[in-house]
């Protein structure tokens, strides 16, 4: 499943529209509409589809340990 799909099925679940998560990330629909085309996200735009979808961002370790990543990971000098 292409990240656009997992983040179409987690707004389907959280009842948000494109524009809705548009608005969210402070995108105009086209753009959204554009990166989800293209499935080509940043790393900062999944932590801001993330936060408006109420969710987290994470990866899981073989040894189930998850690193999260967050707003203040994607600051410079971080």
């Amino acid at each position: 499943m292409s990240i656009s799909n997992k983040i179409r099925a987690l707004m389907k679940l959280r009842g948000f529209k494109n524009k809705d998560l548009a608005a969210a990330m402070g995108y105009s629909v086209q753009s959204l509409n554009n990166k989800m085309y293209r499935d080509s996200f940043t790393a900062a735009d999944l932590v801001r589809i993330a936060e408006a979808l109420d969710c987290s961002l994470a990866f899981t370790l073989p040894d189930g340990e998850q690193l999260r990543l967050t707003p203040e990971d994607l600051k410079e000098g971080n």
